[in-house]
Order: C-alpha cells, then sequence, then structure tokens
C-alpha cells in the first residue's frame, strides 16, 4: 500500500542570502564571500527535509505572484513537494528574508520582510481531503486559524479507526501570546528555545516539564537546545534527551530547526520511539549544519 503523505502548512519566503566572512561592523563596506537564493519558510524547509528523507509530504501555504514566487514553485517541484493546497493571493507582495550569514562562526542574521500576505485561513484548509494525510504539520502562525483547523482534524478522527487517523503536530517557535494557545493542541508540540527562554525556562529539560501541563493529556513535547541537544517528555511523562551530533565545521545553521523538526515527526510517523525519532532528528540536523542548503543531509 503506498505511504500516505505528510502535510505541511506554514511559510513559504524567498532567502537572499550574502555569506560574510565576519558580521559586518557598523558604518561599514564589507565584500561578500557569496550570494544566493534559496526557498525559506519553517513549513517549506520542512517539506523539503521530509522529501529527501524518502517521505511522500505536501505543502500548504499562500502564494503571492512575481519572480521571487516563481522561483520558489520551482525549487518545491525540483524537491518533489506536492502542491494541492496553495492559496494564491495576486494583490499580495511576495515575502522575503535578508541573510547575513558569518562563514567564520557559522551563525546567521535574519531580517524578514512580509508586509501583506495573508496566512492560510481555517476556511481554506475546509478544501483538504484528509483521507490523503497521515500526518499534518503546523508552522505556528494565526493562531486561532490553526486551531480551528486542528479541530476539524480532531473532529474526523473521532469518526475513523485507530489506524485511519491524522496525527498532528504544532511548532511554537516565535515567543508571542498569540501563538501559546497551541499549546493546547496537536499529537507533538515543538517549542523553541527562544519560547522557552520567555517563559525563564533556562534548559531544555526544564521547559518540557514546566510545559508539560499546557498541552493536551496524552500529547508530547519537544524542546531543541542547539548544541545542548533536545529533550522530550511522552505521554508516559518519561523525560527522553539526545546530545547534538554538531559537524566538524558549521557550515550553515540556517534552517537546522526546520530540519530537526522534519527528521523527527517522519521518525514518529513510522512507528519509532521517540528516543529513536529525537536522536534522528538531532542527527540529521547535525549534518544540516555541515552543509549549504539542504542537499547533503543524505
Amino acid at each position: 500500500m503506498e505511504e500516505k503523505r505528510i502535510l505541511c502548512i506554514g511559510l513559504v519566503c524567498l532567502d537572499i542570502i550574502s555569506v560574510v566572512d565576519m558580521y559586518p561592523a557598523e558604518d561599514t563596506d564589507t565584500r561578500c564571500l557569496s550570494q544566493r537564493w534559496q526557498r525559506g519558510g519553517n513549513a517549506s524547509n520542512s517539506c523539503t527535509v521530509l522529501s529527501l528523507l524518502g517521505a511522500p509530504c505536501a505543502f500548504m501555504g499562500s502564494l503571492a505572484p512575481g519572480h521571487a514566487a516563481d522561483f520558489v514553485l520551482a525549487d518545491l517541484r525540483r524537491y518533489a513537494v506536492e502542491l494541492p493546497h496553495l492559496i494564491s493571493h495576486p494583490e499580495s507582495s511576495f515575502p522575503t528574508s535578508i541573510v547575513i550569514s558569518s562563514a567564520s562562526r557559522g551563525t546567521r542574521t535574519i531580517l524578514h520582510t512580509n508586509r501583506n500576505l495573508p496566512d492560510v485561513t481555517a476556511q481554506d484548509f475546509e478544501q483538504v481531503d484528509l483521507t490523503q494525510y497521515k500526518w499534518i504539520h503546523w508552522e505556528g502562525r494565526n493562531a486561532a486559524e490553526q486551531v480551528k483547523m486542528i479541530q476539524r482534524v480532531e473532529e474526523y478522527n473521532q469518526t475513523c479507526p485507530a489506524h485511519q487517523r491524522v496525527s498532528t503536530s504544532v511548532e511554537v517557535e516565535k515567543p508571542r501570546e498569540e501563538l501559546y494557545q497551541l499549546f493546547g493542541y496537536g499529537d507533538v508540540v515543538f517549542v523553541s528555545k527562544d519560547v522557552a527562554k520567555d517563559f525563564g525556562f533556562h534548559s531544555a529539560p526544564e521547559a518540557v516539564k514546566r510545559l508539560r501541563s499546557r498541552v493536551r493529556p496524552g500529547a508530547t513535547v519537544i524542546c531543541a537546545w542547539a548544541e545542548a541537544g533536545a529533550d522530550a517528555l511522552g505521554p508516559d511523562g518519561e523525560l527522553v534527551h539526545s546530545d547534538a551530533f554538531p559537524p566538524e565545521t558549521i557550515v550553515d545553521t540556517l534552517g537546522a530547526g526546520d530540519t530537526f523538526n522534519a527528521a523527527v515527526l517522519l521518525a514518529l510517523s513510522r512507528g519509532q520511539r521517540l528516543q529513536e525519532a529525537l536522536t534522528f532528528g538531532c542527527q540529521v540536523a547535525g549534518r544540516k549544519c555541515g552543509v549549504h542548503g539542504y542537499d547533503g543531509i543524505v
């Protein structure tokens, strides 16, 4: 039987990446070592990784016209990401990110522009045929609308036998109060280091333990903490940890979190234990940090 797809819902944008030797000081003229265009956006990046890891996947997001949109659409197709649910907004501007990447330190600074492109709504999501998917992942954005989408999946699951139900996950990456309502939804909740710090937590173990009361009963909460690895608490309440797997040389950390999320949810969707999934996520994210882009992760 053909494997059902994983659907990622969120942002696709154009990343314009300038690589410099050192991060520029104020009021200086710096020569770039290289510059490139790359498709970005958390959900879009996770689709790239899922496809490279051999998982059939689809992307749902908003799109505006223009050369940037033509570029990202061609790139999505190049990675065999299916696009049955693109929402066209012809009067909007396509979002871009200016990324300054320091070659000597392996760090990056992002300046994101998204002026007027609406996010996917619950009404848009009504058109999704849930029977086509085994897992749906939301990049936390317009949380109130996304809650309605997840509730639709929950209602659908109540009508299905267990083996036909759609698993759900959400990513709470930005420290914004509006997004914190997403903690109560999803089978898996990915929490960023920035959000954990916004709550006053100082480590991934502390974050998952303290945030467990915010997720629904039976859900898993996961927090990655860069070089400290990642921790998770599953339905049984046992703390699970994986060390990081850094490359010999850090080349490009842009999208490392999206890579981690994709690898973890793929492993979980294929029935692997939480410990195995967490370790796999850290391994793949580590490989991603050792290459430009994503093509070297497998």
